[in-house]
């Protein structure tokens, strides 16, 4: 029964400091998460700054959606690719570069890209 209570049944895997078990797929879907609330964000907030006062027109709005929408299969390729790991694989702390590797990519695209993508628009404006 203690097993059970405290998380440990039959579960192999290493401990971290306060007790948590290592878990990279938790991880990576924790990075895909807060990563795409980044990405939305800075997009809303820079996209649309960038954007206010060319008009009344709602394009902007379906725009920004359709950028959103085509992040999500990126990010979920990330995570799709750490969530196929048994439960032993998942603890394993070799992996910790390979999850850096992966979490810096997720963290470069969510802040980099907004940005990216409104310089781009910023110069297309500017040469038509």
């Amino acid at each position: 029964m203690n097993k059970i209570i405290d998380g440990s049944h039959g579960t192999a895997g290493t401990r971290r400091e306060g007790g948590r078990r290592l878990d990279w797929r938790k991880r990576m879907s924790d990075t895909v998460a807060y990563g795409l609330l980044v990405y939305t964000a800075l997009q809303i907030f820079v996209t649309m700054h960038a954007v206010e006062g060319r008009g009344g027109s709602l394009l902007p709005l379906v725009g920004l959606v359709v950028l959103v929408a085509a992040i999500i299969p990126l990010y979920r390729r990330y995570e799709r690719r750490w969530e196929v790991l048994d439960n032993d694989r998942a603890a394993d702390p070799s992996l910790r570069s390979a999850y850096r590797r992966d979490q810096l990519a997720v963290w470069l695209l969510s802040i980099g890209l907004p940005f990216l993508l409104t310089g781009l628009y910023k110069v297309i404006v500017a040469f038509v």
